[in-house]
């Protein structure tokens, strides 16, 4: 049985409640994390079980990978630690790749300088590696090209089908969706999967990738403004601002909470896969930022949000996933209603301090040393 678990990035949202959960049940838990100011604000705190072992370590450099592994040699790894704007990609693309490609391409390496073969490789991908995904107009399925910035500024929201007919967004599905980035972070994604798994079938081990759709819940950062829209449309309605929403409001996202990404994570670590796996982890159900901005304001007693024709360029139209293979491969069910988690999480903001999302560019922490922090209370 794996034992022994090292997450990449575990000191950020999702990586610290897994953490949480694998120590629960018996798991020996190391996390390397370089705490990007970003993602962890200028407090860089760290939030893990005593028992965790933390290492602070960079992805991209070499000599971290491989005092970690020389300190804590694990049976698992789960993979989380990336750049994640989708928007902050196109212009900081040399970022993305570093962090998400040589990050990756620095971990596999680092496992053969160590002659370390884990029993399974765990990838936390992303929906953006389906870029505006597959589309229907009529009976035939399509895939619309990226909707160009020329296009967004025209005010031309919804992709057309091939002779210009109105056509419906499909759900993502890793077992018929063809994956086709439109962002420079979705391309990094993806790099990561294919690299992952090649590696992993030249080693005969396994790997499992999760394709997450939009995560929110209790946890989440509250500063970095690259990592949701929920807890963004949260901040303003909380000063009784009203959020704007951008372009028809009928963008479609698939909000799925922090606890049930956890159980899906945590369930691909107790059952790893027999051959390579790719399962889309949300909801199931697609909600529109309008409709969300909405919910998040009747919360508050908000102002109602406004519709305003802004856009984000390599931002998609749609996306929501078929969670029916992550059901049957892991025995999984999402169990949190969004207006269930939208209460849960609004209470957590409730008692935060007064925070402001950081809108100024940040530099990349690197860290040169590989510290393992054995106090952190």
């Amino acid at each position: 049985m794996s034992t022994s678990v090292l997450i990449t990035g575990g000191a950020g949202f999702i990586g610290s409640a897994l953490s949480r959960r694998l120590v629960e049940v018996g798991y020996e838990v190391a996390v390397m994390d370089v705490l990007l100011p970003q993602v962890h604000g200028g407090r860089r705190t760290i939030d893990l079980p005593p028992s965790v072992r933390f290492f602070t370590g960079d992805v991209t450099h070499a000599p971290d990978w491989d005092a970690v592994l020389r300190l804590f040699p694990p049976s698992q790894i789960v993979h989380l630690a990336a750049e994640t704007g989708t928007g902050q990609s196109l212009s900081h693309a040399t970022r993305h790749g570093l962090v998400n490609v040589v990050g990756t391409t620095q971990l596999l390496d680092a496992l053969t300088r160590a002659a370390l073969v884990p029993d399974q490789l765990v990838l936390a991908s992303s929906r953006a590696v389906y870029g505006e995904g597959a589309w229907q107009c009529g009976t035939q399925t399509f895939y619309p090209r990226p909707r160009s910035h020329a296009q967004l500024a025209a005010g031309i929201w919804d992709p057309s089908g091939p002779t210009g007919e109105p056509a419906v967004p499909l759900p993502h599905c890793a077992g018929r969706t063809e994956p086709r980035p439109t962002n420079i972070y979705g391309a990094t994604k993806l790099a990561q999967e294919h690299m992952l798994t090649a590696w992993t079938a030249a080693h005969d081990t396994s790997l499992s990738v999760l394709r997450l759709q939009n995560a929110y819940g209790p946890g989440q950062s509250l500063t970095n403004p690259y990592t949701g829209v929920v807890p963004f449309f949260a901040r303003l309605s909380r000063e009784q601002r009203p959020s704007e929403v951008y372009e028809d409001g009928r963008i479609v996202r698939d909000l799925v909470y922090i606890d049930d990404v956890v159980d899906a994570v945590f369930a691909s670590v107790e059952k790893p896969a027999t051959e390579p796996r790719c399962l889309d982890i949300g909801s199931g159900i697609g909600t529109t930022i309008h409709e969300l901005a909405q919910t998040i304001a009747a919360i508050f007693d908000a102002p109602e949000p406004i519709v305003v024709p802004k856009f984000r360029d390599g931002d998609i139209r749609a996306a929501s996933c078929d969670i029916e293979a992550a059901k049957n491969e892991l025995q999984w069910f999402p169990k949190w209603a969004l207006k269930d988690g939208l209460h849960a999480l609004l209470e957590w903001i409730a008692e935060q301090p007064e925070l402001s999302f950081e809108t100024s560019d940040h530099t990349h922490a690197t860290g040169r040393t590989v510290v393992e922090h054995a106090d952190r209370r």
